[in-house]
């Protein structure tokens, strides 16, 4: 298939740009699109994509724009196509294209998608708006950090119905002789053609610890079957699933039966459909099922600049490098950019390269990175706490140049580092002996062997981080900058198919939608900036 090509001849009698001008305002994302479409998204942009000899494709101008809108508006495949049919504004959009102009099938949306994602820039809608903003001039060097919960688009599964769709699952992929190889080794005389779950008698757990049991049995001798064996990718794929579904819910009584672990694990499939998905929760608010995505704002021109989605259970500072190496590529490759007290022509300092985050961005790895990368962390540091009221970690003082550490008592101890430089207690001072005569005692530990301090890896970052953090202008820049990401997030949440929840399975699919759902949200913001183009400089804002 080769690449469409857009009209670029409007028709001054049946085009829609006749109707919609003057009517549709100038800052809208309808007018942006319809102005600047030809150069934000050419069909040269998506020329790869497409072969060189084959029949032509609905033009790629007009199928980037329909994405942007149908994110835009939370719109499914059929409702965005729909709209393009009969809604005037949809094909003004396009490039004013006349009210008779023929719709396409939704299927042409899935097919663009599945395009880009095997690309070898997959990204390149949202880097659209990105390059546009830059030129324009509308891009700093403060990046706000922040991610929103990502509900997932299936059930999530108990431990009963995990067992059997996994079994069910490596049975499907099989082919015929290894299935009925396969099934020979099922002693439940379950067939699991279906993921309801079996006719039991619910209330009595004597049947519900048999039907544990019995899938239980049944998924560890199909894995024991295929232990070893070369095996169909399909099927060692499905197999790992089985494998961890077992793992991660399932433990063995005395008696040799299994039942459901009372635990958690750390990492649990929630969903055979969707295996990428995770439990998660943001501080201060409810669990979730799903993912989640990360933005990175720019809290000037108030655009996002750069977006991931991780599984649910991922930790925000995770994220961060990915979100902040824009960033860091921009402030490292222009030998123009500010520094600390630079200005221009000798006016007030221009500001630094800073990055802004809630606790959640507090750690040490993420604090060192940035240092290295020459960006200010205004990052929000957890407050130190110890059981039971006892005197904080911050109470003491720690010397890492002479390594000891001194108590509110003023006795000291040595610090003692881990032999392994990447365990989580890098160092400890223990007091020992010396705590039991001590007068603070009782406000310090009721641990009979005394009371001993933590050393992190990243102790000196840390230390830093938090005396910066009582600086009261800084503080007053961070209360000013940080909530901005909040607000913009909200935007690209408010529409809750395609939104809050995603309209995708997979993590990889996940990342590309809320990426392209940025794209949108940049494009609807340079709208009100004021986005066009100038024959001498290109793109520029009012």
């Amino acid at each position: 298939m080769t690449a469409g090509t857009t009209p670029k001849q409007a028709d001054l009698w049946r085009g829609t740009a006749a109707v919609c001008e003057g009517r549709i305002g100038e800052q809208s994302i309808w007018a942006v699109l319809y102005h600047q479409g030809d150069r934000l998204f050419p069909d040269e942009l998506f020329a790869d994509l497409f072969a060189g000899v084959g029949r032509r494709s609905v033009p790629p101008r007009i199928v980037a724009t329909v994405m942007v809108l149908q994110r835009l508006g939370g719109l499914s495949d059929r409702e965005a196509i729909e709209a393009f049919c009969f809604d005037a504004r949809w094909k003004y959009a396009c490039g004013g294209l006349p009210f008779d102009y023929p719709g396409f099938s939704h299927t042409v949306l899935v097919d663009m998608r599945a395009r880009l994602a095997a690309s070898a820039r997959p990204e390149r809608i949202f880097a659209v708006t990105v390059q546009a903003a830059r030129q324009a001039g509308l891009v700093g060097v403060r990046r706000v950090l922040d991610s929103t919960p990502l509900y997932d688009a299936v059930a999530t599964m108990d431990t009963v119905t995990l067992l059997g769709a996994a079994i069910r699952g490596v049975l499907k992929v099989a082919e015929e002789p290894l299935e009925a190889e396969l099934r020979s080794v099922l002693a439940s005389g379950e067939d699991y053609a279906s993921l309801a779950k079996p006719q039991i008698d619910w209330d009595d757990q004597a049947a519900r610890q048999g039907l544990v049991d019995a899938r239980a049995r049944d998924a560890h001798a199909v894995l024991a079957l295929l232990q070893g064996r070369p095996l169909p990718a399909a099927v060692a794929q499905a197999a790992r699933l089985l494998a961890a579904v077992v793992g991660q819910d399932l433990e063995q009584a005395s008696d040799g039966s299994f039942r459901i672990a009372r635990k958690v694990a750390a990492d649990r499939v929630i969903s055979t459909v969707d295996p990428d998905a995770r439990h998660g929760h943001k501080p201060g608010a409810r669990g979730f099922d799903g993912y989640k995505g990360h933005a990175s704002v720019d809290p000037d021109s108030e655009l996002v600049m750069a977006t991931a989605a991780t599984a649910g259970n991922v930790g925000d500072a995770a994220a961060a490098p990915g979100l902040l190496a824009e960033l860091v590529d921009q402030v490292q490759g222009d030998p123009l950019a500010p520094t600390a007290g630079s200005a221009a022509g000798g006016g007030p300092p221009a500001p630094n390269p800073t990055a802004y985050g809630d606790s959640a961005y507090g750690a040490g790895p993420l604090l060192a990175s940035l240092a290295a990368a020459g960006i200010d962390p205004r990052v929000k540091i957890q407050a130190a706490v110890a059981p039971k009221g006892h005197l904080t970690k911050e109470q003491f003082r720690i010397d890492l140049a002479a390594g000891t550490v001194t108590c509110p008592a003023q006795r000291t101890a040595p610090i003692v580092y881990h032999a392994d430089p990447r365990h989580r207690h890098h160092g400890q001072a223990s007091f020992g002996p010396a705590c039991l005569s001590c007068p603070l005692r009782g406000q310090c530990t009721s641990a009979a062997a005394g009371r001993t301090v933590t050393i992190t890896a990243y102790e000196a970052e840390l230390a830093a981080a938090r005396a910066r953090q009582a600086d009261a202008d800084r503080a007053a820049d961070y209360r000013a900058t940080r909530p901005k990401v909040e607000r913009k997030l909200a935007h690209l949440v408010r529409r809750r198919h395609g939104g809050r929840r995603v309209r995708v399975r997979g993590l990889g699919k996940v990342a590309a939608d809320f990426n392209l759902l940025a794209a949108a949200v940049n494009l609807a913001r340079l709208g009100v900036l004021g986005l066009h183009w100038t024959p001498l400089h290109g793109w520029a804002a009012v």
